[in-house]
């Protein structure tokens, strides 16, 4: 995002947390000699992330002129301590985005009905949240079970991690005998809590590899692009899928984890790129009419492409917010664009410029 920021002659701030600042301060901080040298401006070092609610920080940021783009550290860690609704109040400086959509990325404790769709959302009887978007917008997501013994293929289970809070305990099963001797074990080894197993989702297992789809809708042009396509690299699985078969009996009682490692571009065939616009132009419409003015800037799908003919795009997770990869950069598609590369928070970036010499700000900034 800094960098970004300095390609469209904004200046920049960053916001991180005591112990993550170094990165900041001293690798990536902007210097004059040589010139070019660095893009962070400035860094606000907060003692936690969640600090960033109180108001001598508002008043801070307020007084330097900001304009806050949250991402995954953001949400996650914020929520772990307030309400999203307390979040969006206590949040005085402008966001780029809506910031009522944060609560979306939430996903439902309750066994939701299929049946939910924009009509409910519009009228309140039913959460925002990214399933519900999805049904409204027509985006097939995994089949969802309501009980352990309904479970009749192969299904992910996600449960909240009983030690780290914004993390999620995952794993995979194939019938409610299976299910049940898994996660007594992941409890037993301190993973898993009773009360976490309670709220856990049980979903279809879609079978693919996984691609997210990361948009940027534009208010201003009224247009939707795609940024970039990557894919995730995840502990422990990653070391999984490298060892090879005459080593399986020896890893078979560790436990599968699927913490974030990083990313890496990803581009998908192009029978593809038109499948994914239309699931994006039909998510951004669905975000709109639930909570309005809907999607501002980026978003992501994240999907699983299903095995055809012909092949189909099933949607696991959905981002309403900056996405977690830089490594979109160097996929084709914003060249395609703009006929140069660009990075998500230039695009931000090019967003707001856009804006302030239209004298639209608030069409961008909720």
């Amino acid at each position: 995002m800094a960098y970004g920021a300095r390609a469209q002659a904004l200046r920049n701030l960053v916001v991180t947390a005591k112990g993550r600042e170094q990165t900041y301060l001293r690798h990536f901080a902007r210097r004059e000699q040589p010139v070019g040298r660095g893009c962070v401006d400035a860094v606000l070092e907060l003692q936690a992330f969640s600090d960033i609610l109180d108001e001598e920080v508002q008043q801070r940021l307020l007084r330097e002129n900001v304009i806050f783009v949250p991402n995954r550290s953001f949400e996650v860690y914020l929520h772990e301590k307030y309400e999203y609704e307390e979040i969006e109040r206590r949040m005085l400086v402008p966001f780029f985005g809506n910031r009522a959509l944060l609560k979306a990325e939430e996903r439902p404790s309750s066994f939701d009905s299929a049946q939910d769709d924009i009509t409910a959302l519009r009228t309140g009887s039913v959460e925002t949240d990214q399933y519900s978007l999805m049904r409204a917008a027509g985006i097939r997501h995994p089949r969802r079970y309501a009980t352990p013994d309904e479970i009749d293929c192969l299904v992910m289970v996600k449960a909240p991690h009983a030690r780290v809070s914004f993390e999620r305990a995952f794993f995979l099963a194939s019938s409610p005998e299976e299910y049940r001797a898994t996660a007594d074990h992941l409890m037993d080894e301190g993973t898993l809590s009773a009360a976490g197993l309670a709220s856990a989702r049980i979903e279809e297992y879609a079978l693919g590899p996984s691609v997210n789809f990361n948009f940027f809708y534009s208010p201003l042009l009224v247009e939707l692009e795609l940024s970039g396509t990557d894919t995730r690299r995840q502990t422990n699985l990653e070391g999984f899928r490298n060892v090879p078969p005459s080593a399986f009996e020896a890893v078979r009682g560790i436990t599968m984890r699927l913490e974030e490692a990083g990313h890496i571009a990803a581009t998908v065939v192009e029978s593809m790129l038109e499948p994914a616009f239309d699931m994006g132009e039909r998510f951004v419409r669905a975000a709109r009419e639930a909570q309005p003015p809907g999607v501002i800037g980026p978003f992501a799908l994240q999907c699983i492409v299903a095995a055809g003919p012909p092949k189909e795009l099933v949607c696991y997770d959905v981002s309403l917010r900056i996405p977690g990869s830089p490594g979109t950069r160097f996929t084709p598609y914003s060249a395609y664009r703009w006929g140069r590369d660009v990075s998500v928070g230039e695009r931000i970036a090019m967003e707001v410029v856009m804006a302030r010499d239209t004298k639209r700000l608030p069409d961008v900034l909720t």
